[in-house]
């Protein structure tokens, strides 16, 4: 997964959401080893310090945990990973609905709106 960075919102900000993102998606296992702060921001084309805020702010929040000789890692609190994964959705569901009411859309006409496009995508990914 490629980075990618909007210039409105802070850099490390934006990495930890997309780090939250590999770890919820299942692109980061559990207890996975992560490459070091130094590969990460050259592979973002980050700063490391940039790097290194936003892992401190994933190990204040027990997303990552460090071992002093090995590295960091990915948390192996499936219910911690759970509850992320919740909440990364329900924010998705909230922006996505606030956009659809400001387009006029009553909730009826939103849940069969996204029920037809669900199944239009289930068909396109399916060969259907």
């Amino acid at each position: 997964m490629a980075w990618q960075f909007r210039n409105d919102i802070p850099i490390y900000t934006q990495l930890i959401a997309q780090i939250q993102q590999r770890i919820v998606s299942g692109a980061l296992l559990p207890g996975e080893r992560l490459p070091s702060v130094r590969d990460l921001a050259a592979e973002a084309g980050v700063n490391p310090n940039t790097m290194q805020r936003a892992m401190m702010e994933m190990e204040r929040e027990e997303l990552v945990y460090s071992q002093r000789t090995a590295g960091r890692f990915v948390t192996e609190d499936g219910e911690r990973i759970r509850r992320l994964r919740e909440s990364l959705a329900r924010n998705q569901v909230k922006d996505f609905l606030e956009g659809m009411y400001q387009l006029g859309f009553q909730l009826g006409e939103i849940v069969t709106f996204v029920q037809t496009e669900g199944e239009k995508g289930h068909h396109e990914h399916s060969g259907v």
